[in-house]
């Protein structure tokens, strides 16, 4: 990839040049050298298991207490999720990639042989997971070829476990060095 900075041999500052032309590939890669936590969004809808794994997962404000996801606007799960009473967000553990793509894969069989629960309101979580929240939607934002999906906290637990957590760099799934 050819860098887009050239240095200004007079005062020795890198100016970023603006007219590049920003092609979807080149974002993505972009994009990808940052880190994203990798969350399960789950909920139990007329006695249906529907999630998905989003891999853009952030905390937003304590009070009131919000986290954040962004999902395509192309997606066919979240349309079902936002009816939803209440969303299960699990924080997923490095061990999770396979669970992921399970996630990401045929509708039918996104939770065969993973170990759920779900509260009466039906927040559905991850056994193992790391944390757990429990949410409602407090905003939608349309963001490009994305909706941004602020989500209010009502409950939250957190594993003892000491795994470390899953996160999505460089298009691919990974953990973190334990520090």
């Amino acid at each position: 990839m050819t860098s887009q900075l050239a240095q200004d041999p007079t005062s020795g500052v890198t100016p970023l040049v603006t007219n590049q032309d920003l092609d979807p590939q080149r974002l993505r890669e972009a994009f990808g050298v940052f880190p994203s936590g990798v969350v399960a969004v789950a909920a139990e809808i007329d006695g249906r298991k529907v999630g998905l794994a989003a891999s853009s997962f952030s905390s937003v404000s304590l009070d009131p207490p919000l986290v954040q996801f962004s999902v395509a606007t192309t997606s066919k799960t979240w349309p079902d999720l936002r009816s939803a009473d209440h969303l299960g967000l699990t924080v997923l553990a490095d061990h999770h990639g396979g669970l992921c793509r399970q996630l990401a894969g045929d509708v039918a069989s996104r939770f065969d042989d993973i170990a759920v629960s779900a509260t009466p309101a039906g927040a559905l979580f991850i056994d193992e997971g790391l944390a757990k929240f429990d949410c409602t939607v407090y905003r939608e934002v349309e963001a490009g070829d994305h909706t941004l999906v602020l989500l209010e906290l009502h409950a939250v637990e957190q594993a003892a476990d000491v795994s470390l957590p899953l996160v999505f760099h460089r298009s691919a799934f990974a953990g973190v060095a334990a520090g």
